[in-house]
């Protein structure tokens, strides 16, 4: 694919890439939990330094296959056993033969393999992503917020972050938080709330922000599931974040939400605005005492009660959020 050279293409492209996930999918638009994130360290420590082998031992030469592809591997016999060095991967193993080495190199590449082949799945490529992801396009970052890796959405997520004030970025950013079809949609909407704590860096105008606030109301407003913590952090960008001007009024009105998920986000939110815009406390404590008479949960209930407890004492901390028992 070509560069993307409009917001109005990429916009389009990261829709189509949404459309090709579900399709993918059997069509499901149900989110899917995301694993925890897993840091990922690479190359491994070369085997060879512990055993001190020596540059003169690398005499042999030999492969193995993964994927479709082979690799060349340089041989060293010593009588430690028998070493392997694959330099295209930057891996190195050991085994009591050739043949135990070569699959234990072939088993401890699979992290390798897995990242690279899970890159070029997001980004709709075939075989393994053998480049640099600070090398890709603002499209590609955008694309990569989605992958079943969440350590490379982390890194795209980073990457996006380092020339968020690039304007292309804000309109994708903004279809991945509307986004309501992707099943990997909840950690790849977690980074864009990470995004969004800095938010004067992406925005371009008030209508910027008002966009992006918007786009994290509709998060709360009809939440089905908080996979990846998504719907607890939409709270705390608004109320901790920006509550100057849209954030906090806004958190006010998602007490209404129909999401209890999102109304518990709203409640917890609350306590920060309070934190931030003192001269709010009034309207946040009535909001809060109505909220605890009102609210069709009743966890909820108990919870706004006490939250406008610990505001009204001015505590530096506030009660744990309740978990609703489908949720254990």
């Amino acid at each position: 694919m070509g560069k993307i050279e409009t917001k109005e293409a990429l916009v389009a492209e990261l829709l189509a890439t949404i459309e090709r996930a579900v399709a993918a999918n059997g069509g499901s638009t149900t989110a899917r939990k995301p694993a925890h994130r897993v840091r990922f360290h690479w190359p491994p420590h070369p085997i060879s330094y512990s055993f001190h082998v020596l540059a003169s031992d690398w005499t042999g030469c030999t492969s193995f296959e993964a994927y479709g592809e082979r690799f060349d591997v340089r041989v060293a016999r010593t009588r430690h056993g028998v070493f392997g060095r694959c330099e295209e991967i930057w891996h190195e193993e050991r085994g009591d033969t050739e043949e135990e080495m070569l699959r234990n190199l072939r088993e401890t590449s699979e992290p390798l393999f897995r990242r690279q082949l899970l890159i070029n799945q997001a980004l709709g490529r075939p075989g393994r992503f053998t480049g640099h992801i600070s090398e890709l396009e603002p499209i590609d970052h955008l694309k990569l917020l989605y992958c079943e890796d969440r350590d490379v959405a982390n890194e795209a997520r980073t990457e996006i972050e380092t020339h968020g004030r690039n304007p292309v970025y804000m309109p994708g950013l903004l279809v991945v938080l509307n986004d309501r079809r992707h099943p990997n949609r909840r950690s790849a909407q977690w980074c864009v709330l990470d995004l969004f704590e800095g938010l004067p860096t992406f925005c371009h105008s008030p209508e910027d922000e008002q966009a992006a606030v918007q786009a994290i109301k509709g998060l709360i407003w009809d939440a089905e599931d908080d996979y990846a913590r998504t719907i607890y952090k939409a709270g705390v960008v608004l109320g901790g974040h920006i509550p100057y001007t849209f954030g906090g009024p806004t958190l006010l009105e998602c007490l209404q939400a129909p999401s209890r998920i999102g109304r518990r986000s709203a409640i917890h939110g609350l306590f920060h605005v309070v934190e931030w815009i003192p001269d709010m406390q009034g309207r946040v404590l009535e909001a809060l005492r109505k909220q605890s008479e009102t609210d069709p949960e009743p966890q909820l209930r108990e919870f706004a009660a006490l939250m406008a407890r610990d505001i009204e004492a001015g505590d530096a901390d506030h009660i744990p959020e309740p978990v609703f028992p489908d949720e254990q």
